[in-house]
C-alpha cells in the first residue's frame, strides 16, 4: 500500500509539472495533453487499487489511509478539470483563428453592391441620369468635407497660436 501510494503521489506531482509546461508550450501542446491524459488515467487506476487496499488496512490505520487516498483523488480530479479547461481554451482559440482566416480570405468588392443599389433604384423608378447625378454629388461632397476639415484645422491652429 505505501509503495503504491508514494508512486501515485509522485505521478500526481509529475502531472502537475507537466501542466505547468503545458501552459507555456505552443506547438507540441496536443502531444503533451495526450501524455498528461495518459498519466491521469494511470493515476486513476492506481487510485482504484489504493481504495481497495485502504479498505483492507487494519482498523487503526484505515481512516488515515482513506483520507490520504481521498486527498490524492481530489488532486487528480482538479488536474483533470484543469486539463479540460486548457483543451477548451485551445479549441476556442483555434476556432477564432479559423474564423479570422476565413474573414481575411474573403474579398470584399463594392461593384456588386453598387450594382444592387442601381437595380433597387431602377425598381423604385429612378433613372440612370438621376443616379449619375447622385454619384457626382457624393464625389463632390467628399472633397467639400476634406476641404472643410482642413480649414477647421487651420483656424484652430491660428487660434491656439495667437491666444497663447
Amino acid at each position: 500500500m505505501e509503495g503504491l501510494y508514494h508512486q501515485t503521489n509522485k505521478q500526481v506531482h509529475e502531472v502537475q509539472s507537466y501542466m505547468g509546461r503545458l501552459e507555456t508550450s505552443d506547438k507540441d501542446s496536443v502531444h503533451l495533453e495526450n501524455e498528461i491524459q495518459a498519466r491521469i488515467d494511470k493515476v486513476f487506476s492506481n487510485l482504484e487499487r489504493l481504495e481497495i487496499l485502504s479498505s483492507k488496512e487494519p482498523p487503526n490505520k484505515r481512516q488515515n489511509a482513506k483520507l490520504r487516498v481521498d486527498q490524492l483523488k481530489y488532486d487528480v480530479q482538479h488536474l483533470q478539470t484543469a486539463l479540460r479547461n486548457f483543451q477548451h481554451r485551445r479549441y476556442i482559440r483555434e476556432q477564432q483563428e479559423r474564423q479570422r482566416e476565413e474573414l481575411l480570405a474573403r474579398t470584399f468588392t463594392t461593384n456588386g453592391t453598387q450594382k444592387k443599389i442601381l437595380d433597387v433604384a431602377n425598381t423604385l423608378g429612378l433613372s440612370n441620369t438621376v443616379m449619375r447625378l447622385i454619384e457626382k454629388r457624393a464625389f463632390q461632397d467628399k472633397y467639400l468635407m476634406i476641404g472643410g476639415m482642413i480649414v477647421t484645422c487651420v483656424i484652430m491652429f491660428l487660434v491656439v497660436q495667437y491666444l497663447t
